[in-house]
């Protein structure tokens, strides 16, 4: 093949490692997110519903302020292990690809860059330390303002947590998220 070529090539493909390498730093990022939801039913009843829901998903109360009516939830978050066996994948391709290219530019190590491919499980074992990790959800009361719409009935829940345990929460509840 022609020199110009195989650069290009492997600068590509050293690009798409950079990338493939960032995507996978990204997929243990926090995702925290702050909600407004309202509650279709009496406060009482919907708090008991939020203590149920938190205790079957196994988060137990770490405090509680009453001066601010607020909850905090914690609980051990495991990480997905399909996005684990995934990502390891995702690796894996990524090196192929990279050790291919790599044994075109230097072919007197030849099929020798393959052996970067042991380096493949290390991707899924980054993502599987740094996602199973302690998460709190922050479960606060608050009023409705008076300027806000009259058909909107039941409380206000502020709820900071992750992203999807926060959708999951308004799933299961049938809470509706207060439009801004």
């Amino acid at each position: 093949m022609d020199l110009p070529v195989l650069s290009s090539t492997a600068l590509l493909t050293l690009l798409l490692a950079v990338g493939l390498f960032f995507f996978i730093r990204a997929s243990t990022k926090d995702r925290i997110e702050v909600a407004r939801l309202v509650g279709d039913r009496p406060e009482a009843d919907l708090l008991e519903a939020i203590q149920q829901y938190f205790t079957q998903r196994a988060y137990r109360i770490a405090s509680v302020d009453a001066q601010q009516n607020q909850v905090i939830y914690e609980g051990l978050v495991r990480a997905s292990t399909f996005l684990t066996i995934f990502l390891s994948l995702l690796a894996a391709v990524g090196i192929l690809c990279l050790s291919l290219v790599l044994s075109f530019l230097f072919p007197a190590v030849g099929s020798g860059f393959l052996g970067l491919l042991i380096l493949a499980p290390l991707a899924g074992l980054f993502y599987w330390k740094k996602s199973t990790r302690q998460e709190q959800v922050a479960l606060q009361i608050a009023e409705l303002d008076a300027d806000a719409d009259m058909d909107i009935r039941g409380p206000l829940l502020v709820v900071t947590g992750h992203r999807d345990e926060l959708a999951e929460l308004q799933q299961a509840l049938r809470l509706v998220p207060l439009s801004e």
